[in-house]
Formats: C-alpha cells, structure tokens, sequence
C-alpha cells in the first residue's frame, strides 16, 4: 500500500488520533499529552505539504479520494486542488506552530486542563482541514460543528469573563449551523445529492427555482455569522478579546477564514456566477463588506486593549473578503484568496505577539507598550509588520491581496467599493499607527515580569520561535504573491470565472 495515496485522509486520521489520546496519555504526565499532539501536527504539516507538491504534479491539478473506497456521489470523497492544498498548508503551519506555542504557556498540573487544551486545538484543527478537503455539503458540516465546538471550548478556558463569551458564541454559532442545515436540506430535496460536483450539475436546471432564494439568504447568514463579517459579527470581539491567549492565534487566523472559503465553493463552484440569484447574492455579500469595513475600522480606532483592537480588525478584515466575493470577477475572487491567505499570517502572528507581551509582562492596553522594542525587539519586529500587512504596505502580502480587489473593482465599474478600500486602509494606517508610535517613540511604562523566560531572551524559545516564524511569514507572502496566483490561484478560478 501506498501511503501517498492517502495523504488526504492522513492529514485528518494522524491529527484525530493523536488529539483523542491526548487526555489519557496527559494522566500519566501533562508533558507527554503535550508532545504528542505537537509531533501529531507536525506529521500532519509534514503530509500537507507532500499532499500540495502532489496535486501540483498531477494531471489536471485534481485529486478526488473516496473515503473507504466509496465512490462519489454515495460515498463521502476529498478533492484537493492547488487553492485548498495550500489552504490545508498554511491551516496546518498555524496549528503547529500554535501547539509549539502553547508548550509554555499551558502549565496547569491538573491532567485534565493540560491535556484537555491540546486535544481541543488538534481537534480544531481536525475541523478545519475536514472542511476545507471535503467534496461532500454535509461532511462539511460535520467538520465545521467538531471545529466549532473545540473553539467553543478553547474559548471558555481563557478565564472567568470567556465562559460567557464562549456560551455567547455558541447560542449565534448553533444558529449559523442551523441555517447552513436548513440550505442544504433544501438543496438535497432539489437534487438528492450531498456531493459537491454532482450537485453543481444537477442545479444547472433548476437555478430558477424559487427555493434558491432562500438557500442563497440560509448560506449568508450562516457563513456571515461563522466567518463573523458585518452584521452577524456580534460574538466576536469577547470571544477575541477573552479565549485563551494560547488558542486565539489558530481561532482568529483560521476559524473565521475556512467559512469564507466554503462560500466560495458554494456561489462559484456550485451554484456558478452566470445566474441572477446567485449575483444578487454576491451582491448582497459585497455590500455588507463594505458596510463592515469602515464599521470594523471605526470600532478597532477606539480601543485602547490591543486583543480587542485585533477583534474589530478582523470585522473589517473579514470584509475585504467578502468584497472580492462582492465584486465576483477573476481579480475579486483572487484577492479574497489572497486575502483569507494574507489574513491568517497576519492575525495569527499579531495575536502569537500579543500573546508573548502578556506572557512576560501580562499587559494588553496599548497605552503600556512604551519602548517596548527595547525589550521585546522579535515581537514588536511581528507588531510592526503584521501593521504594515494591514495597512497594505509592500513587500508584505497583505498590499497585493488588496491590489487585486482594486483591480477587480475597477473592471467591473465599483468605484464605491475602490473608494472603501482606501478610506478602510487610511483607518488602518491610524490605529495601528497608533501602537508603533506607542512602541517606538512614547517614554518607557513600568512593567513587571510574571512570566518565566530565559536571562538574556525576551521570550522562551516555544513562544518566540512563532512569532518568528510568522511575522517572515507575512513577509514571503508577498514575496511568493506572484507564484501564488498564476500557478496556484488563476488555474482553479478560470474554469468558474
């Protein structure tokens, strides 16, 4: 047998595993559990990148794996392309380094909080590779309710105030489970089919059913409140600001980004842009971007908490994404791609640096960061880029994610939407401007040490080591912009766009 063959399912089998024997192995020593999720993630990152260099080398650029030898469309299959190969990449970077990161920070003796941490972050990650491979609308659910329920989990272990944003969430996010449901169910009773590819063709002649109207609304609401774009964000900013600060690298640069892929698949791939429900649709998405860029910008300048900041960020953030699928052209779609790709090096490591501050000194008002980069030089080098990401400053990816956008916007005639990203990245500009001046310029704040490092390093090397790692991520993504949408991007978008 070739393993090879199997990488798809490898990914989901090595993590789940190793995540469920997590708790138990955690009995006998916390430091076991531990190290046994990271080298699980780790074989897991390891597939994924075997998984990319193979779809990359295959015939048509399309791998379809059939779950226990079932073939679709009766049994659950996995399609990897290059876009969501790359995805499951970088979902799986995020996961490891995550796991890496929280080697210092998780120090409970209690068995069950230590191994129960980590087996909720490899599940997590279980979830989000799940949805992003699967070929299957309800295997897709399955996927997106064990992801949801771990974030719920790794939410509320961040203290007193985060169970009542983790119950918070839960409650809107069982209410954007229950609307994805009712859209596929009616999907189901239009073609009887769950498989992706055969529902596409089988929608083909019934895009003029009135039912699709209501398919199209359910599958807003329930990708706007998973992805957390405007006006379904509501649960976001506490569950941001309140999860543990070990978690919140992989829930806010990954949870929020694989629903805004699934709408992808479903308004492009599935359904196809030559029908008016489904423009009106991305019309619909489009708009509430916009609305949700400006909205997230103005609410991100009032904060004074760093972690809150990041939260109403992404809110604005989430609506670039939502403006590619708006704008609904080859340059939109490819920079919502770039974008959600972008977003989880730039959140992540904002999030891994904030995370190191509260560590070694266990402060997030921003008001306290003066002359921070004398003692935490690597971190606020993440800081300053992750904010020159943002803002869409070059070399950093996050310029030409939002470049595309304008381009999209351009030859489609949305001039608003041109004039929402410059006035969104403008706003940007101040409020990160804000905490760069706060690092770099304003007089030195007293600060204590609470967390253990080593004498002459500002971090412990678990904690450091990601942050490193990702603000040169941030960096690459531009760098490797180019490559990206001609060999990975554009070859997936011209068969839909």
């Amino acid at each position: 047998m070739n393993l090879l063959e199997h990488l798809p399912v490898l990914i989901i089998v090595i993590v789940l595993s190793g995540s469920l024997l997590c708790t138990f192995f955690s009995m006998f020593h916390r430091y076991i559990g531990k190290a046994l999720v990271v080298a699980c993630e780790a074989a897991a990152f390891v597939c994924a990148v075997l998984l990319f260099a193979q779809v990359m080398q295959t015939e048509g650029n399309e791998i379809h794996y059939a779950v226990g030898n079932w073939q679709a469309p009766l049994g659950i299959e996995f399609v990897v392309d290059p876009l969501n190969a790359l995805m499951v990449c970088i979902i799986m970077l995020v996961a490891l380094c995550t796991c890496i990161y929280c080697i210092c920070y998780i120090q409970s003796k209690k068995w069950l909080q230590s191994g129960g941490f980590f087996t909720l972050l490899g599940l997590l990650s279980v979830g989000l590779c799940g949805m992003t491979l699967t070929g299957d609308v309800f295997n897709l659910y399955v996927f997106l309710e064990i992801a949801s329920i771990s974030c719920y989990g790794l939410i509320a272990m961040g203290g007193k105030r985060s169970v009542m944003s983790a119950f918070r969430y839960l409650l809107i996010g069982t209410i954007g489970a229950s609307f994805y449901l009712i859209g596929i169910g009616m999907l189901y009773s239009m073609t009887g089919s769950l498989n992706m590819a055969d529902m596409a063709e089988l929608l083909q002649t019934q895009m003029d059913n009135p039912l699709m109207i209501v398919v199209c609304v359910s599958l807003i609401v329930a990708f706007g409140i998973k992805m957390a774009i405007f006006p379904f964000h509501a649960w976001q900013p506490d569950a941001y600001s309140y999860a543990h600060p070990g978690a919140s690298p992989l829930i806010s640069g990954a949870m929020s980004k694989v629903p805004a892929i699934a709408m992808i698949r479903f308004f492009f791939f599935i359904f196809g842009i030559d029908h008016l429900v489904v423009q009106h649709a991305t019309l619909i998405v489009g708009v509430i971007g916009a609305i949700g860029m400006i909205y997230g910008s103005l609410f991100a300048m009032a904060q004074k908490d760093f972690r809150r900041m990041l939260a109403y960020s992404s809110v604005a953030q989430l609506g670039y994404i939502a403006l590619g699928v708006g704008i609904a052209n080859e340059y939109g779609v490819t920079g919502s791609y770039l974008h959600i790709l972008n977003h989880m090096f730039m959140k992540g490591g904002l999030f891994f640096a904030i995370g190191g501050i509260q560590y070694r000194y266990g402060i997030v008002n921003i008001n306290q960061f003066g002359q921070l980069h004398k003692k935490m030089p690597w971190t606020c080098f993440a800081i300053v880029v992750g904010a020159m990401a943002m803002v869409g400053i070059p070399p950093t990816g996050g310029f030409f994610s939002k470049w595309y956008l304008m381009l999209g916007a351009m030859d489609q005639g949305y001039y608003v939407y041109i004039a929402v990203l410059i006035v969104s990245s403008l706003m940007n500009a101040i409020y990160f401007l804000r905490v760069v001046e706060k690092i770099f310029i304003s007089p030195a704040a007293k600060l204590h040490e609470v967390g253990k490092h080593p004498k002459h390093a500002e971090l412990p090397l678990p904690i450091l080591i990601p942050i490193i790692v990702f603000g040169i991520g941030m960096i690459a993504m531009g760098i490797f912009n180019g490559t990206i949408v001609d060999s990975v991007a554009l070859p997936v978008l011209k068969g839909v766009l």
